[in-house]
């Protein structure tokens, strides 16, 4: 029997082109959702997120048991967690964009603006850029060196270098994906990241951790 795939629904996703990625990734249970009963009998969670911090947090908080139900499921359930861009950076303890927001507190740490070291990098980090694996990655955390694409103005500071699986570079070195337990969290889109999306999207289906 295929497994049921949550999709997080919460008004801040690229939700078609993830839905539409994780069925060329060869995902048969996509649901789109923002219930949390469905989340509960989910076998595995994607949280995607575009846009601000706060807006997302507090999009998430609005629906009525779904950020408890995630936290049953990914916590107590052991099942496997994907968050994409913003629902990455809701991982962390808080958000500093418009304010102070509280995130999941998932994976410690907090999300700053991006402050690069040459005046001529622009910010927001928009377009393609390298993913390397961090000196501690896990072996298990399905992230490969490659190219990958990037659309983002804040970036997860990481308080544990254990939780930093890949870096990229912008103006100085970034975080492009944290992994704890079995939560996986990448600041670039697969969505738009052609094969190298469709890789981790791929090997995220069959993850056991």
């Amino acid at each position: 029997m295929a497994e049921k795939i949550a999709l997080i629904d919460y008004g801040a996703g690229n939700l078609h082109s993830v839905h539409n990625a994780l069925k060329a990734a060869g995902a048969e249970g996509v649901i789109i959702t923002s219930a949390a009963d469905v989340v509960r009998g989910a076998d595995r969670i994607v949280l995607p997120g575009v846009g601000s911090f706060k807006a997302c947090a507090e999009g998430l908080r609005g629906l009525d048991g779904v950020v408890e139900a995630m936290t049953e499921r990914v916590h107590e359930g052991g099942i496997p967690f994907l968050g994409i861009c913003v629902g990455m950076q809701l991982l962390a303890a808080r958000g500093l964009e418009h304010g102070e927001t509280a995130g999941l507190g998932w994976v410690p740490g907090e999300v700053r603006a991006i402050k690069t070291t040459d005046p001529a990098i622009k910010v927001p980090h928009m377009g393609w850029n390298d993913v390397a694996l961090s000196a501690a990655a896990r072996t298990d955390t399905l992230i490969e060196t490659g190219e990958a694409y990037f659309l983002h103005s804040y970036h997860f500071a990481a308080d544990d270098p254990q939780h930093i699986a890949a870096m990229t570079d912008h103006g100085g070195r970034l975080v492009a994906a944290v992994a704890k337990d079995t939560m996986l969290g990448v600041q670039f889109h697969p969505e738009k990241s052609q094969a190298y999306g469709l890789g981790l999207l791929s090997r995220f289906l069959e993850w056991a951790p």
